[in-house]
C-alpha cells in the first residue's frame, strides 16, 4: 500500500460534538466562502442548509417539468388512439371523452412525475458514485451512529490546509484529520 506522501489530499474532515457545533462551524464555513464543503450527521439536524448557505433544490422544477410531460403525452397518446388513428362510435359517445381518459392521464403524470424524482435525484446527487474517500476513515463510520462532522475539500479554491485545520480548532472539532484519495 502507498503512504500518504504519493497520494492526493482529498479534503480535511473534522468531527463535532453535537448539532449545534456542526450548524456553528457550517455557517463559519460558508461565511469564510468556502464552496466545497459538506456536513455530516446521523439525521437532518433544523436549519443546517440555512447555516451552509444553500440553494432551493431544482428538484421540484424536475418533477413538475416530468409531470407536464406525463400529462401531455397521455393526452397526445390517447387523443392519437382515439380520434385520429382507430375511432370508433361506441353509443354515439364523442371520440374526444376527456371524462374517461382521467385515470390514464393521471396514471402518467404520476409515473413520469415519481421517474423524475428520483433519476433528477440521482442527477443533482452526482450518485453513483460508488466509492467517496472519505469512506477510508475509520471514525467517519461513525457519522451513521453518533458522529457530527464537517468537511472541506481539498477542490475548494480557498483550500489551504492549514487555514482549514485552524478554522476547525477554533470551532471547537474534537479530532482533525486530513482524508487522502
Amino acid at each position: 500500500m502507498s503512504t500518504t506522501e504519493d497520494q492526493k489530499l482529498h479534503s480535511i474532515l473534522a468531527e463535532f460534538r453535537n448539532p449545534k457545533e456542526l450548524t456553528d462551524v457550517a455557517k463559519k464555513m460558508a461565511n469564510s466562502g468556502y464552496n466545497r464543503f459538506d456536513t455530516f450527521s446521523p439525521f437532518p439536524i433544523h436549519g443546517m442548509d440555512k447555516a451552509m448557505n444553500l440553494k432551493k433544490s431544482k428538484l421540484g422544477w424536475i418533477v413538475l417539468g416530468h409531470g407536464v410531460l406525463g400529462f401531455t403525452l397521455a393526452v397526445a397518446m390517447m387523443y392519437y388512439m382515439s380520434v385520429i388513428d382507430y375511432p370508433l362510435n361506441i353509443s354515439g359517445k364523442p371520440f374526444f371523452n376527456a371524462p374517461a381518459w382521467v385515470p390514464i392521464i393521471f396514471e402518467l403524470t404520476v409515473l413520469l412525475s415519481a421517474f423524475g424524482a428520483v433519476f433528477g435525484m440521482f442527477f443533482l446527487n452526482g450518485l453513483p458514485k460508488l466509492h467517496n474517500p472519505l469512506f477510508n476513515s475509520e471514525r467517519f463510520k461513525k457519522a451513521t451512529d453518533d458522529g457530527f462532522f464537517a468537511c472541506i475539500e481539498a477542490d475548494d479554491d480557498m483550500f489551504e490546509a492549514e487555514k482549514v485545520k485552524e478554522l476547525f480548532e477554533e470551532a471547537g472539532a474534537t479530532h482533525i484529520e486530513e482524508v487522502y484519495e
